[in-house]
């Protein structure tokens, strides 16, 4: 009988073990970003900025050029890469603490002004890295250590949703939700990706995808009830789909 491989790791993707917490799904995005890569051919004029986070460590497992940002600031770093040398490719890879709260300001204006750069924010509700502290994006009554009572609306208001938010600006031209929680949501994560990456090779402005995902640690969870917790109450809150693509608006 001959063995026929069926499933191998993206050329994209450097063969080694990953540090992540069991259930932390950064890796199972980290492939699909390989994979699309690979399969538009953008290895090698590919630049990727890597913020502040458990996102940061793209750049060990993603065999392209990077360069870190300082927190939050990877939009305005991935401009200047991107105005600098606007012959590559320039996507940023960004976590809900990094992108919704230290650096705000950077996402909306960047988005705003149609930089033609590619933005994949992973939202897992909590900073992961620095202490599980409650970001922009908790869901009302999850505890954090900032919030151990669980986030009130009354005194820190609701979960910003922000691929809503991303997707009302001038400049953008796709912008979308998913999740990698089953194989459905991971074939559209892969679907969006590859969307918000067309439309910078293709200079139509400003991508990004919104990936819903697990942080089993910092939810005190084990990694099949974190997964279960993105069905059961973070889709309902943060609903997926495609809020924006210039494309099948008429080419605004």
């Amino acid at each position: 009988m001959t063995e026929k491989l069926v499933f191998k790791r993206p050329e994209s993707v450097i063969d080694r073990a990953t540090h992540y917490c069991p259930g932390c799904q950064h890796g199972v995005i980290h492939r699909i970003v390989g994979e699309v890569i690979d399969e538009m051919g953008l290895q090698q004029k590919a630049i990727l900025i890597g913020s502040i986070g458990c996102s940061v460590f793209l750049y060990n497992y993603l065999n392209v050029d990077a360069v870190e940002a300082p927190h939050g600031r990877a939009p305005a770093v991935a401009t200047g890469v991107k105005r600098a040398r606007p012959d590559n490719f320039v996507f940023a890879y960004q976590g809900d603490g990094d992108l919704a709260s230290i650096g705000t300001a950077e996402i909306i204006h960047a988005a705003n002004r149609g930089e033609r750069v590619s933005i994949i924010f992973v939202n897992n509700t909590v900073y992961g890295m620095t202490g599980g502290q409650m970001a922009p994006t908790t869901m009302i009554g999850q505890k954090t250590t900032t919030c151990p009572g669980g986030r009130c609306a009354e005194r820190e208001g609701l979960p910003l949703k922000m691929t809503e938010i991303i997707s009302s600006l001038g400049g953008v031209a796709f912008a979308a939700r998913t999740a990698v929680n089953t194989i459905k949501n991971i074939n559209a994560t892969k679907k969006a990706i590859r969307r918000a990456f067309e439309v910078q090779e293709g200079n139509q402005g400003f991508g990004f995808v919104e990936v819903l995902s697990t942080c089993p640690t910092n939810w005190k969870m084990t990694p099949i009830a974190a997964n279960q917790r993105v069905s059961e109450e973070l889709i309902p809150y943060f609903p997926l789909g495609t809020f924006k693509d210039i494309d099948s608006e008429g080419g605004e």
